[in-house]
């Protein structure tokens, strides 16, 4: 499937800042047999004074920039061109979990693409009792690793209300599991604290979600937003697999990826610092529509 995709953040302040860094990462990646970035920008406004990119440790492309002049307001716009490959069906090969933590013994690289790297607790996923008690609970016998991974995904799903006005940003995935509700943020890091206090590893996807709206009713422009899913490995046979628990359903050729982590604090699309005071506004708009 070929999209053009939009995104705009606007961050508007009370008092103007004074300077700012960012570093700001939105662009699709291009990843073997998944998806190829035919074309893309970001644009900042007002223009940066200094302006770099770079590809970060787990292979996404990010953008730097210095804003030296007071500002008012903050804009970032990103177009491009995707192609996505709808994902091959493949017979569950992964193992039980004793022998899934055997392998993981035996593999040595601490490549970016290490599942060494997504075991443990990581920057916004401290270990939980509690989440740990409840992926336990969900666990059979003689299950593989896939059909673990699978079971939790729609639990998930089942026992959580999306609910975008329950959580922030910042809360944690202990907050929003004593709730049961938030967004596809906490689905996801509820789901990887779980998958973690398993053996299993896991991880963060950021990205974007085609979305169609209700039968007999216009698709509104902007209307859409990032959405966040999990990266799970399910051993050397299978390799990863991502799951979508806000959506109870496998990642495909809907689900455009931007960029992999541990969690949200890695692929965050604005991160920095700014010189001033006072509250701000931030505004989001995200259009992913099938290339004519």
């Amino acid at each position: 499937m070929l999209y053009d995709l939009s995104l705009h953040m606007g961050y508007v302040y009370d008092v103007p800042a004074s300077g700012a860094r960012h570093v700001i990462r939105v662009l699709p990646l291009s990843l073997p047999d998944r998806q190829r970035l035919v074309a893309g920008s970001v644009i900042v406004s007002p223009g940066a004074d200094e302006r770099s990119s770079f590809i970060d440790f787990f292979g996404q492309q990010a953008t730097a920039v210095l804003l030296r002049a007071p500002h008012e307001r903050l804009d970032i716009r990103m177009q491009a061109r995707v192609l996505v490959e709808a994902p091959p069906i493949t017979a569950d090969l992964s193992p039980e979990l004793e022998k899934l933590k055997d392998e993981l013994d035996d593999l040595w690289s601490v490549s970016p693409e290490s599942p060494h790297h997504l075991t443990g607790p990581s920057p916004r996923l401290p270990q939980d009792p509690a989440i740990a008690a409840y992926a336990r609970a969900l666990v059979t016998p003689g299950q593989t690793v896939r059909e673990m991974a699978v079971a939790l995904c729609s639990r998930i799903h089942k026992d959580f209300t999306y609910d975008a006005k329950a959580t922030t940003v910042d809360s944690t995935p202990a907050q929003a599991f004593k709730i049961k509700r938030g967004v596809c943020q906490d689905f996801a890091h509820i789901m990887i604290v779980a998958l973690r206090s398993l053996g299993i590893p896991a991880g963060y996807v950021s990205g974007f979600l085609r979305t169609t709206p209700p039968p007999g009713k216009e698709r509104l422009e902007g209307a859409d937003a990032m959405h966040a899913w999990v990266r799970v490995w399910c051993g050397d046979a299978t390799g990863y697999l991502e799951l979508d628990p806000t959506n109870n359903i496998q990642a495909g050729s809907d689900h455009i990826v931007v960029a992999y982590g541990r969690d949200y604090a890695d692929v965050a699309p604005v991160i920095g610092v700014l010189k001033g005071y006072g509250n701000q506004k931030i505004v989001q708009a995200v259009d992913v529509v099938p290339a004519k």
